[in-house]
């Protein structure tokens, strides 16, 4: 089985994507700002779900990667609030990547 089978990494990719596209809606003074740290934060998410996959033969290791995910997630979830605050998204698109 290949993490890519995960429903975790799925719907992180899935969201990463969104998140991607909407992006590029946002102002250019935004590029290397919010739009920088939406992006960056929301790969994250997958990057440590695939990488949690790969350690999980040592509880440890893996616990710490999906620990990161999940911080990835609410960092991911913070920069959504931004957007919010800066009108860049409205509450009815937040609200459906919350």
């Amino acid at each position: 089985m290949s993490f890519k089978k995960l429903l975790a990494y799925q719907k992180g990719f899935d969201l990463e994507m969104d998140i991607f596209h909407l992006t590029k809606e946002f102002p250019k003074s935004e590029q290397f700002l919010l739009t920088s740290q939406m992006v960056r934060s929301s790969r994250a998410v997958c990057s440590a779900i695939a990488e949690a996959y790969r350690k999980r033969q040592y509880e440890k290791h893996f616990k710490s990667k999906l620990s990161d995910a999940d911080s990835e997630n609410s960092e991911t979830q913070l920069w959504l609030d931004f957007a919010l605050a800066c009108h860049y998204i409205d509450d009815k698109k937040e609200k459906s990547y919350s």
